[in-house]
C-alpha cells in the first residue's frame, strides 16, 4: 500500500505537547517572538527555544528552514523542531516548512505533534507539504512486519476553519497522490485493462465514468488511436470521467490525456537503455485521473469531463509500420513517419471525440509528449502552448501559484507545414528541430475553430530522478494541483 500521512486536528492543548512521543513542531516568526505554545515548550526544555532564537543559527536560518532539539529534556518527545516562519507566509514557503518536516520524518512510532496555532495564513499549506512530502510508493516492497504508519496531529487555533481549509487542500494531495501511483507501476501491473478499473472506481465518489472497448472505437472511427494499440495483447481503451458539480447544462472543460502504458518505440524501437522509465508515457492520462479525483473529493462547483486514450505501443506481427497511413476520427489521413511518435496519434482522436461529443467551453490536454521539451526547458518546467492568450495566461497563473513550472512555447504555421505529408494529409513526426513544437502544431490541427485550447508537454516534469521540494524521486503529480487552481479561479467564481 502506497505509504500517505494521516492527519487529525485538535484545539491547542498545551498539556498534550509534554507527553507527546515522536517529534513536536512549532512555528516561531524572524522576529523571534514566542507563542504560547513555544513558551510552553521553552519552559519544559529548561530555556533551550529562547536560547535557539536569540542565536546567530537562527538568525542566520533562511525562512522555512527547521532546526532541531533531540531527545529534549523535561519532554517525552524524541525530537523537538522549531521551524522559522512568518506568520503570514507564502504559499512556497508554507509548503516548504511543511515538506521539511515530513523530510525528517518521524520517531520510533512517526508520530508528529504539529503546532500552526498563531499563523495568520496559510497553515493549510503547512499541512499540505507535510501530505505531499510524505508519500512514498512502496506497493511493491516487502516491508518489515508492523512497520509504523505516518500520523499528524494537527494543533491550531481555529480548528473548526484550519481543518476546513485543510481538507480541501488534502483532497488536492489525494489527487496528486493517484497521479503518482498511477506514473509510478510498473507496466506489467498498470495494463490498460487495469487502468480503466481504476478509473471506474472513482464511481464510488460520484463521478460518471464510461469505458469504450475497441470495437466502440473502431465503429466511432478512432482510426489513429487503435493503430497505436494494435500490436499489443492489451485492448485499447478509452476512458470517459464526468464531474458535473456546476449548473445544469453548463459547457464543461475538457480535459484530455495520453495514456501510453509502455511505449517500446514500437516498430521504430527505443534504445534499450533508458526504456525502463517508459511506464510513465502515461502521466497526462494520470494527471487527468488525479485533477477528477481531487474535483470529487472537495466537491467542486464546476463542470469537467476528463477522457484518456489508453493503449500500449508494443513491436509484433501486428504492430502498426512507418510508411503505414492511418485515417483519424476527424477524417484527416497520417502517415506514420515513425512508431515512436505515438502519443499524437492517440490524441488527436481523444481531442476530436471530446469537441464533438461534450462540446466544451474549453480544452487542455496533458502528454509526455517529446523528448525535444526535455532539450529546451530541462525539468523545471511544462512546455505550454495555446492558442487562446487569455486561458493560456489563467493556467499559467495558476501554475506559478502552485509552483509548479511552465513556460509558453510557440505555435505557428511554420512548424504546421513540417508535418504536412506527400503520401497523405500529415505525416506523424517532422524532424529534430523545433521537436516540440511541430508536435503541439500536428495537434492544433484537431482543435476546432474558436476552441480555446492549450496543450502541456509534461515530458520534463512527470518524473523526476531525484527528490524535488515536495515530492520524493519518482512521479510528481505535476499538474494536479495547477488545473484544480485554474478550476476554482475560472469556474467556481
Amino acid at each position: 500500500m502506497t505509504e500517505v500521512t494521516n492527519f487529525s486536528f485538535n484545539d491547542l492543548d498545551l498539556d498534550v505537547i509534554a507527553t507527546a512521543e515522536g517529534r513536536v513542531a512549532f512555528l516561531v516568526s524572524p522576529d523571534a517572538k514566542l507563542s504560547r505554545a513555544a513558551r510552553r515548550i521553552n519552559k519544559l526544555t529548561k530555556g533551550a527555544v529562547q536560547r535557539i532564537v536569540e542565536s546567530e543559527k537562527f538568525e542566520n536560518a533562511k525562512e522555512a528552514e527547521v532546526i532541531t532539539i533531540s531527545w529534549p529534556t523535561g519532554m517525552a518527545a524524541e525530537a523537538v523542531d522549531l521551524i522559522k516562519l512568518e506568520k503570514r507566509p507564502s504559499v512556497d514557503n508554507a509548503r516548504k516548512a511543511g515538506a521539511a518536516l515530513a523530510k525528517l520524518g518521524g520517531g520510533a512510532s512517526s508520530e508528529l505533534l504539529l503546532i500552526v496555532a498563531g499563523m495568520n495564513k496559510h497553515a493549510e499549506d503547512v499541512v499540505m507539504g507535510v501530505a505531499l512530502r510524505g508519500y512514498d510508493f512502496t506497493d511493491h516492497k516487502t516491508l518489515k512486519p508492523g512497520s509504523p504508519s505516518k500520523n499528524v496531529s494537527v494543533m491550531g487555533g481555529d480548528v473548526e476553519v484550519l481543518e476546513a481549509a485543510s481538507k480541501s487542500a488534502l483532497a488536492v494531495a489525494q489527487g496528486v497522490f493517484m497521479t503518482r501511483d498511477l506514473v509510478n507501476e510498473p507496466a506489467n501491473v498498470l495494463t490498460t485493462t487495469e487502468f480503466a478499473e481504476r478509473i471506474e472506481g472513482l464511481q464510488n465518489l460520484g463521478v460518471e465514468v464510461e469505458i469504450l472497448d475497441e470495437e466502440q472505437l473502431a465503429e466511432i472511427g478512432m482510426g489513429a488511436l487503435l493503430s497505436v494499440g494494435q500490436g499489443s495483447v492489451y485492448p485499447s481503451k478509452v476512458a470517459i470521467m464526468q464531474w458535473s458539480g456546476g449548473e445544469d447544462g453548463e459547457a464543461p472543460l475538457a480535459l484530455v490525456g495520453k495514456g501510453v502504458v509502455f511505449d517500446t518505440g514500437g516498430i521504430s524501437i527505443k534504445p534499450s537503455g533508458g526504456m525502463e522509465d517508459m511506464t510513465m508515457d502515461m502521466g497526462g492520462a494520470g494527471v487527468v485521473t488525479g485533477v477528477m479525483k481531487s474535483l470529487a473529493l472537495r466537491k467542486a462547483e464546476a463542470n469537467v469531463v476528463g477522457l484518456v486514450g489508453l493503449v500500449e505501443n508494443m513491436p509484433s506481427g501486428d504492430a502498426y509500420r512507418p510508411g503505414d497511413i492511418v485515417t483519424s476520427l476527424k477524417g484527416d489521413t497520417i502517415e506514420v513517419i515513425t512508431t515512436d511518435a505515438e502519443g499524437r496519434l492517440v490524441l488527436c482522436d481523444v481531442m476530436w471525440y471530446a469537441q464533438n461529443r461534450f462540446n466544451p467551453i474549453c480544452m487542455i490536454d496533458l502528454a509526455t509528449l517529446t523528448g525535444a521539451v526535455i532539450i529546451g526547458l530541462g525539468h523545471e518546467n511544462a512546455g505550454v502552448f495555446s492558442n487562446n492568450d487569455e486561458l493560456c495566461n489563467c493556467f499559467l497563473k495558476a501554475a506559478k501559484a502552485e509552483g509548479e513550472g511552465a513556460w509558453r512555447m510557440p505555435l505557428g504555421a511554420g512548424y504546421a507545414d513540417a508535418m504536412k505529408s506527400k503520401n497523405a494529409d500529415w505525416k506523424n513526426a517532422g524532424g529534430r528541430a523545433a521537436g516540440s513544437c511541430t508536435a503541439a502544431e500536428f495537434l492544433h490541427q484537431f482543435v476546432q475553430e474558436d476552441m480555446p485550447w492549450i496543450h502541456i508537454d509534461i515530458a520534463g516534469v512527470a518524473e523526476l530522478k531525484t527528490p524535488s521540494m515536495l515530492a520524493p524521486s519518482g512521479a510528481t503529480g505535476w499538474g494536479v494541483m495547477a488545473l484544480d487552481r485554474m478550476i476554482r479561479d475560472m469556474f467556481e467564481g
